[in-house]
């Protein structure tokens, strides 16, 4: 399997490079030159196969002969190793629990793939290498921990000060070690602007060995296929109707993945996204014309992207059609008052606890099934509402009850470098402090 560059579709490489480069020339994305077809043999019986298999027969074709396949099936088996159930709430809404990793958020399973392909593409290098990445919530944490202690590799996490959850901040600036967190005085459009000018530094590069663990990178966006196929072999379990999928959007790579296996023969109604008042997706889909804001701080503070990376990949995989992308997606936006009634809503009436990402996601699927009424779906539960315990227990007045595993956490102690939103601040930091 070859990637070719977005913005240069004369530069291809194999897999290895792509998940070691992050990004080609002039910070284009890479996307695979073919898109894999799934038998439909399998995609009927996925009920018979387990998740570990699922997950190997996903990923195969895109890694090719970069990784030999007992070591994928290694790989994959890691990333899966934890429970990722679909939860009925209602008659037509269904949510897929992606918060059962080790830091209860979507994002462990494609920072997990990612960390164990780097780890093994430099197990021979002398050479190491830096993650620079940033964050607006739950990458720096699943980014941190997939990461934490391998050898050979530094991570440099930037993310906006009082923007991210308590939880989140602990989870990406609590580990130490090989794990830097760069608190940054700016948005996270800051943050991910001063990831994309360090990777076009020539002074930087010519020192460092730089890679990003952000959605960019198709070691980290690609796997996030498989949850699509675990949730699809659960609800062919009690349903004959393809679903309509439902995916909190920020930087749209959760949802670009969710297409991309849709068009590898995944069942698929529609897709949803669901957005909070950073509304530059909703507002294209009524007008064709795609404007990047500013991005607008919210409760569902990990979708605050006004440029979402990811939505080029998207465009690429409907060939720059706009039809056939809205006959496809419908695109809303929910503000936060809408997001903290939800939260109420659905805890009183149906005792499920939603966070304001997930809340974001279930109005939006309300919508849609408003002007559908006769479909049904699954909307993707993307973090743990104790993540977001101020929005979360001031809409349910109850207190969540925090996991074992984030008490011995919440107690240690925080380390961050603060920088301002200036280039020269992260370049000194990178060329003297790693």
């Amino acid at each position: 399997m070859k990637y070719y560059n977005l913005k240069d579709h004369l530069e291809k490489i194999d897999f290895r490079e792509a998940t070691i480069k992050g990004q080609g020339k002039e910070k284009g994305l890479f996307f695979p030159e073919d898109i894999p077809q799934f038998d439909k043999e399998f995609i009927q019986t996925l009920h018979q196969y387990s998740n570990e298999e699922i997950a190997y027969r996903c990923m195969k074709d895109f890694v090719g002969d970069e990784i030999p396949s007992e070591i994928l099936k290694e790989i994959v088996t890691e990333t899966v190793s934890f429970e990722i159930p679909l939860v009925k709430i209602t008659e037509q809404i269904s949510i897929l629990e992606l918060f059962h990793g080790p830091t209860l958020a979507f994002k462990d399973i494609g920072a997990r793939f990612m960390s164990r392909c780097l780890s093994y593409f430099l197990k021979d290098q002398q050479k190491k290498v830096t993650v620079l990445v940033a964050t607006s919530g739950d990458t720096g944490g699943a980014v941190a921990h997939g990461f934490y202690k391998i050898p050979q590799i530094n991570v440099v996490i930037l993310y906006p000060k009082n923007r991210v959850s308590p939880v989140q901040e602990k989870q990406l600036t609590a580990l130490g070690e090989n794990i830097s967190a760069l608190e940054v005085n700016g948005s996270f459009d800051d943050c991910q602007n001063l990831v994309k000018q360090a990777f076009s530094d020539e002074e930087i590069n010519s020192q460092l060995f730089l890679t990003s663990a952000n959605s960019i990178n198709v070691a980290r966006w690609l796997p996030q296929q498989i949850y699509y196929l675990i949730a699809l072999k659960q609800w062919i379990e009690h349903h004959k109707e393809q679903p309509v999928i439902c995916v909190p959007s920020g930087n749209f790579g959760n949802i670009c993945a969710g297409l991309l296996t849709h068009f590898r023969g995944l069942p698929a109604s529609h897709f949803i996204a669901a957005c909070n008042a950073n509304q530059v997706v909703p507002d294209y889909f009524k007008t064709q014309n795609y404007k990047p804001q500013n991005a607008v701080a919210t409760l569902s503070n990990a979708m605050d992207v006004g440029d979402p990376s990811n939505f080029v990949r998207i465009l690429e995989l409907f060939g720059h059609q706009f039809g056939a992308l809205k006959n496809k997606i419908s695109s809303y936006s929910i503000d936060d008052d809408k997001t903290m009634n939800m939260i109420t809503k659905v805890y009183e009436k149906y005792r499920y606890i939603l966070e304001p990402h997930s809340a974001v996601a279930f109005a939006a699927m309300e919508e849609y099934l408003q002007e559908n009424p006769e479909q049904k779906g699954f909307i993707l539960g993307t973090a743990h509402p104790v993540k977001f315990p101020d929005a979360v227990e001031k809409a349910i007045h109850t207190q969540i009850e925090i996991p074992d595993s984030l008490n011995e956490l919440m107690k240690k102690e925080k380390k961050t470098v603060e920088i301002n939103s200036d280039f020269e601040e992260l370049r000194r930091f990178l060329l003297h402090k790693i």
